[in-house]
């Protein structure tokens, strides 16, 4: 358990307005962000989105040019001494000594802490055994992210911040860090997480900010993304039909206008649109009306669907519809 008193009366991490530029480039702009004790919040975004600058600014590892940011109510930057055994931090590239051995590096990083978690429980949590004597330089890259890990929450602090934590883990690992940071939410942590990985994100956050261009475009949780496609209004489930690009849509939203689902009465809100080159997404209530209008459409304009799919949208659809599909 948590050796430090329970947080009350308010966020663990509260951002308010903050501003952070490179070189007169504003990297981070007005960005407001929340993440509650007893919570994982997901923080996504593009690369160069600004969620990892955002999330350095809150570790004390950068001091931002404008806004506010206060952990456990206090400044990062200026109380980062009061701070630094309240808060765990993985990095993404770990911040390992290279020289030492695995077992060495948790073994020092836990005698930094006043009441820190048994080592030898965390070690086989996290299966450190196999690896405890071997330098950090020969560790895979899996093998240094459940390292970087254990270092991050042997402390037992109140705010964890968790930078990419299954990047380049196998399965068996995967779920052991998800059932660890689940752990943590129900000891009362405040757990911020930024990943990549967006079946990570909808299986283990309880809020999701996503961040472009320095801002903060859609939150709230995955059910609520889900729903809404991030811009508060209800998507409801969808038809993905993937044929050749290029096909023109307006015909199946005139067919679709104003007809019933069945058992209902007719209803304005379908949308159809080619997400992508050759990716048709139809959105509203799905029926198997709804599907025989799709194949009308399909054999009218005498194209042979290569995949048909239909069901709730998820958690990659909404950030992809938000931040584009286009590479950074």
């Amino acid at each position: 358990m948590n050796s430090f008193p329970p947080v009350t009366g308010g966020p663990a991490v509260e951002v308010r307005g903050l501003v952070k530029r490179y070189g007169g480039r504003v990297v981070v702009e007005h960005l407001d962000l929340d993440a509650a004790p007893g919570a994982v919040t997901a923080v996504l975004g593009p690369n160069g989105a600004g969620k990892t600058t955002t999330v350095e600014c809150c570790e004390g590892l950068r001091v931002p040019d404008g806004g506010t940011v206060r952990v456990l109510g206090l400044d990062p930057a200026v109380d980062a001494a009061r701070l630094r055994p309240r808060v765990g931090v993985m990095l993404q590239d770990g911040g390992l000594p290279s020289g030492a051995r695995a077992g060495e590096v948790l073994r020092h990083v836990a005698a930094m802490y006043a009441t820190p978690r048994d080592v030898g429980e965390l070690a086989e949590r996290l299966g450190l055994g196999s690896f405890a004597r071997t330098g950090v330089r020969r560790l895979s890259g899996g093998q240094r992210q459940r390292l970087a890990l254990a270092c991050a929450v042997v402390g037992r602090g109140q705010v964890v911040f968790l930078d990419e934590p299954s990047a380049g883990m196998d399965p068996q690992s995967r779920r052991a860090v998800w059932d660890l940071v689940r752990e943590l939410r129900d000891d009362g942590v405040a757990v911020v997480l930024t990943t990549h990985l967006m079946d990570e994100a909808a299986d283990l956050a309880d809020q999701v900010h996503v961040v472009d261009h320095g801002r903060v475009i859609a939150a709230g949780s995955v059910p609520e993304l889900l729903a809404t496609g991030g811009h508060g209004t209800t998507t409801g489930t969808c038809v993905r039909v993937e044929a050749r690009p290029g096909l023109d849509v307006e015909p199946l939203a005139k067919s679709l206008a104003g007809r019933a689902p069945a058992g209902g009465t007719a209803q304005a809100g379908w949308t159809v649109a080619e997400s992508e080159p050759g990716v048709y997404v139809v959105d509203g209530p799905v029926d198997p009306a709804t599907l025989a209008v799709v194949a009308g459409w399909l054999a009218d304009a005498g194209a042979l669907a290569r995949s048909v799919t239909t069901g709730g949208r998820t958690l990659e659809d909404v950030f992809l519809d938000l931040t584009g599909r286009h590479l950074r």
